[in-house]
C-alpha cells in the first residue's frame, strides 16, 4: 500500500506533468464526497452529504444565489455526478493532454484547464439568464457539475494546434483531431435543446476558449505566462568556468526564440506535423523540455 501511495503522489506532485494532478484532485473529491455519501445513505437512511455538495460546490444559475456562493465557478470543474461522467472525463483529459503536453509542455496545461472552466461557467450562467428557451422560473433552480469544460477547452485546443493528428477510436479506425474537434461541438450545441442544456452549453464555452487560446499562442500572446510567473522562483547568478566545448554546448541547448516557436506552431495548424523539417521538430521539442 505504501508503494502505491508513493506511486500517487509522484504522479500527482514529482512527475512534472499536470495531468497526473489535475485527475487526481478530481479522483479525491469524488471519492471523498461519494464514499461517505454511500455509506450515510446505506445506514442513516438520509442523504446530507450530497445536499451539502448540491448547495455548496455545484454551480447554479440563479443569480441571487451565485453571488452568495461566488466560489462555485471554481468548485464546479472538480464535481462529478457518478462513477461513468467522472471516468470518462479523466479519459479525455488524460487522452488529449497528453498530446498537449507533449507539444507545448506541461505548463500550459493548469492555466487552459481553469480557463475552460471558467468560460463554461460563463456559458452556462449568461445561457440560462439570457436566452429566451430558458426563461422560466423552473430553470432558475438548474446547476451544473463536471469538469467537461475544462477537458473540452483542452480537446479542443489540442486539436486547433494539430488538426491532422489521427487517434484511433474504437469502430472508426484513425480519425483526425479536426473532425472529432467538429462533431464534438455539432453535438453539444445540438444538446442546448436537450435535458442537459446547462451542460452543453459550458461545453460550448470551453470550447471557445480552447480555440481562442491556441490562436492566441500562435499569435505570440501566451496567457500562461502571468500565472507560470507566480509559480517561479527567480533565477541566482551562478559562474560557470568553461572554455569552448562548454559554449559549444550552450549554443546547441540555447533555447529557440518565441516567434521560431510561433512559426513552426503555425506550419503544424496548417499543414500538420509531419511537415516539420528535422531541424523544426528539434526546436520544438527543446521549447517543451525547457516547459518541463
Amino acid at each position: 500500500m505504501s508503494t502505491l501511495w508513493k506511486d500517487i503522489r509522484y504522479k500527482m506532485l514529482h512527475s512534472g506533468s499536470k495531468l497526473g494532478l489535475l485527475i487526481g484532485i478530481n479522483v479525491i473529491v469524488f471519492l471523498a464526497i461519494g464514499i461517505p455519501s454511500v455509506f450515510e445513505q446505506l445506514f442513516l437512511k438520509t442523504a446530507n452529504i450530497d445536499a451539502f455538495a448540491v448547495k455548496y460546490l455545484e454551480l447554479p444559475a440563479n443569480l441571487k444565489t451565485l453571488a452568495q456562493h461566488f466560489w462555485t465557478p471554481i468548485t464546479y470543474m472538480f464535481m462529478h455526478a457518478g462513477p461513468l461522467h467522472i471516468l470518462f472525463n479523466m479519459l479525455w483529459l488524460y487522452w488529449m493532454g497528453q498530446i498537449f503536453e507533449e507539444y507545448l509542455g506541461n505548463k500550459r496545461t493548469l492555466t487552459l484547464y481553469f480557463l475552460g472552466g471558467l468560460a463554461g461557467a460563463i456559458f452556462f450562467v449568461a445561457g440560462i439568464n439570457l436566452i429566451p428557451l430558458f426563461s422560466g422560473p423552473e430553470w432558475q433552480s438548474v446547476a451544473v457539475i463536471g469538469a467537461s469544460a475544462s477537458v473540452m477547452a483542452i480537446v479542443i485546443a489540442t486539436a486547433t494546434l494539430l488538426p491532422n493528428y489521427e487517434i484511433y477510436l474504437m469502430f472508426l479506425g484513425p480519425v483526425k483531431l479536426k473532425w472529432l474537434a467538429i462533431a464534438y461541438v455539432i453535438l453539444d450545441f445540438l444538446g442546448t435543446v436537450g435535458p442537459n442544456a446547462g451542460g452543453e452549453l459550458a461545453h460550448l464555452g470551453g470550447a471557445l476558449i480552447g480555440f481562442i487560446y491556441i490562436k492566441q499562442l500562435q499569435r505570440g500572446n501566451d496567457w500562461s505566462k502571468p500565472v507560470n510567473r507566480l509559480f517561479t522562483a527567480n533565477p541566482k547568478m551562478k559562474v560557470v568556468a568553461g572554455g569552448a566545448t562548454d559554449s559549444r554546448k550552450s549554443a546547441s541547448s540555447a533555447l529557440p526564440r518565441q516567434d521560431e516557436i510561433d512559426r513552426i506552431l503555425d506550419k503544424i495548424s496548417q499543414s500538420g506535423i509531419d511537415s516539420l523539417s528535422k531541424q523544426e521538430r528539434e526546436t520544438l521539442s527543446r521549447a517543451s523540455n525547457n516547459d518541463r
